[in-house]
This record gives C-alpha cells, sequence and structure tokens, in this order.
C-alpha cells in the first residue's frame, strides 16, 4: 500500500545514480596520478571521492599531491573524462523511473559534484534534460556534503525539507540530506557499498533501479 508521505521535490545525483560513470571516473582519476608521477590511487579509494568538490576529492584521492598541482591534476582528469563521455548511459530503467515520476506531479532537480558545464553537456548526451526542473552543482555552492545545494534548490522551489527527497549513491550524498533535514534513499548499485549507505541510516537503501522504483512507488 503506497504511504500518505508525498514528496513535492525529489533531488537525484548524477554520477553513479541516474548515469553508469562510476568505473570511468575512478579509470580517469588513476590514468591523471599516472600521467603526473603520482602514487596510483585503488579503485576503492577513487571511488569513495565520487561527488565530492575537487580539493576534497584530491586531498583523499592524490594526498601527495601539491596544491599547486591541483589545477593540473583536475585538467588531466577532464580531458580523459571528456574522452570517455561517450561510454557513459544511463542506468536501465532510469528514463522511464524519472517520466513515472513527472506523471505523478513530483518536481525532479539535481544536486552533483559536476561543474555546470560538465552538466549541460551530460544532460544533452543523456537526453534527461526535459525531466529536470532545477539543478546545483559543485562550482556554483558549497560542494557535496555541505547541505548548501539541497538548500537552494529548496528556496528556489519554494518546497521546505518534510516535502524533499534527496536520492544519490554515495555517503557524501547522504551526509548533505541529513544536514539539510532531509529525508534520503541511497542507492548501491553506483560508486559506494551497501553497507557505507545503510550506516548512515537513510529512509531507504536498494540495489537496482526497478527496486528505486518500487521504494518511490510505495513511500513517496
Amino acid at each position: 500500500m503506497r504511504s500518505e508521505r508525498r514528496y513535492g521535490l525529489v533531488v537525484f545525483d548524477w554520477d553513479g545514480t541516474l548515469i553508469d560513470s562510476a568505473a570511468t571516473i575512478v579509470e580517469c582519476i588513476q590514468a591523471a596520478a599516472r600521467e603526473m608521477d603520482l602514487p596510483v590511487p585503488d579503485a576503492a579509494r577513487a571511488r569513495h571521492v565520487i561527488g565530492l568538490g575537487l580539493h576534497d576529492s584530491l586531498r583523499y584521492a592524490v594526498p601527495e599531491l601539491e596544491r599547486s598541482g591541483y589545477a593540473e591534476f583536475a585538467e588531466r582528469y577532464r580531458r580523459h573524462f571528456i574522452a570517455g563521455e561517450a561510454r557513459m548511459q544511463a542506468f536501465a530503467g532510469v528514463p522511464e523511473l524519472l517520466q513515472r515520476l513527472r506523471t505523478r506531479g513530483h518536481v525532479l532537480a539535481i544536486a552533483t559534484g559536476k561543474s555546470r558545464a560538465g552538466l549541460e553537456r551530460a544532460l544533452r548526451m543523456s537526453g534527461l534534460a526535459l525531466f529536470f526542473t532545477a539543478s546545483r552543482c559543485a562550482d556554483e555552492a558549497e560542494p557535496k556534503p555541505d547541505p548548501a545545494m539541497l538548500l537552494e534548490l529548496m528556496a528556489e522551489l519554494a518546497i521546505d525539507a518534510a516535502a524533499c527527497l534527496m536520492i544519490g549513491d554515495t555517503s557524501h550524498d547522504l551526509e548533505m540530506a541529513r544536514s539539510a533535514g532531509v529525508d534520503a534513499v541511497g542507492v548501491a548499485y553506483g560508486a559506494h557499498p551497501h553497507s557505507a549507505l545503510e550506516a548512515l541510516r537513510p529512509r531507504g537503501c536498494v540495489a537496482s533501479v526497478s527496486a528505486l522504483g518500487e521504494w518511490l512507488e510505495a513511500n513517496a
């Protein structure tokens, strides 16, 4: 039976939640580190930083890198990422899920660690732009896990925290939601493992897009 609780606003993370990009992001981080003769982070370490802002990501993924090298690392990463962008597709079932949510009257938004230019390019390539009313990127507000992106989206769309739901694949998404006073659902098919998501006690934690759709049908 469907819950009486309704979320007027559903906010999605992008990479690893809607788009199957986590493996490519890891490869790009590793390639940039290799090119700069830095210790190459293992996949788990590189996956952990997906969704964070640039400085937080590099402090964790490549701690040996001096701050003076951040811009060069970011540019090397960007070149690899753009070269691999065509391989990154929406997870199976995502367009249909977004259409169902819009048909049911939910407002949809994006809160992402991508830059604005990166998100706009990804929206065009994926064909998903038509589903979203608003978005916030890491170069427009304090990056995750700071709550700023969610707080700004709620203010822009005049929706309070009780009527907002955050959906993401990393602990950074769930920490952002908690700091903003917003319910969250973790998706364990992206960057962070189920155990890391469950440790933050989200309202739900699912293992597939189809399971996410079922959860939303019952609870949103």
